[in-house]
């Protein structure tokens, strides 16, 4: 039987879905098939990047309508597969809401990666980065040592202020300052592939990504929200750099 604990518990699929980085459509879908394997007469989502909205009716002739308030985003494409598991799943054997409820918790209660793995990733990243775009081996180590200063820079701005803009900012004015000062100092080389290679830890690639599917998806106003999202943080990763030329006179001197 449709109630109001099992909506909640599909709204709290959604939500995860959302919020791990999936697009759109595949919310509003997997929203959609799971309330019609539990026999609702009509489902209607509506989704925006910041807000989710249910109303449906049941056999009953009842309207039940619920809504989700999304205020961060954070990439995890290991719990979105579990929960597009999970969604699949529950369409084909419809369970009670409380064993939804423990798949869930299950779900929320595994542990992203390790620090030290996150520092390793980041570093290795770098590195990578700036060996592709050009730079030797020793731009490529100096890239990885910024690297992991961004991720404790990221880490700790975070806690403070969760502001996507003024992170970038604090982030990217960082790496570009630390960068200026190792090449001075004729620890690397190239100033602009070590920039480059952390640049592309900031740059919101699946953001921009998620909007261009949802505008083909013709979720048009969802995939503008995205888009500017994307421009903004692009806009405040150079504002970042910016104020490092700024400070020291000149980055690429």
């Amino acid at each position: 039987m449709f109630n109001i604990e099992l909506l909640s518990c599909i709204l709290d699929i959604g939500e995860q879905m959302l919020v791990s980085g999936a697009e759109i459509n595949r919310v509003e879908d997997s929203i959609s098939r799971i309330c019609t394997a539990y026999e609702a007469k009509r489902v209607d989502v509506f989704t925006i990047t910041s807000s989710i909205v249910v109303s449906l009716q049941i056999n009953s002739g009842e309207t039940l309508t619920q809504t989700r308030r999304i205020y961060k985003y954070f990439t995890n494409m290991d719990k979105l597969d579990r929960l597009n598991s999970l969604s699949r799943y529950i369409c084909a054997h419809t369970p009670e809401a409380a064993y939804i409820k423990d798949e869930m918790e299950k779900i929320g209660g595994r542990h992203p990666y390790s620090p030290l793995v996150q520092y390793l990733g980041y570093a290795l990243t770098a590195g990578a980065f700036t060996v592709f775009f050009g730079g030797d081996l020793s731009d490529a180590a100096v890239s990885a040592v910024i690297g992991m200063l961004l991720k404790l820079t990221l880490t700790f701005v975070q806690r403070v202020d969760k502001n996507v803009v003024i992170v970038n900012i604090l982030c990217s004015f960082v790496v570009g300052l630390l960068g200026v000062l190792l090449v001075r100092l004729g620890i690397g080389h190239s100033l602009e592939k070590i920039i480059i290679g952390n640049v592309m830890l900031l740059i919101p690639g699946l953001v921009l990504t998620n909007s261009i599917r949802d505008i083909i998806s013709e979720d048009i106003i969802a995939g503008l929200l995205r888009l500017c999202e994307a421009i903004l943080t692009a806009l405040s990763i150079a504002v970042g750099f910016g104020l490092v030329s700024v400070f020291v006179g000149g980055m690429f001197k």
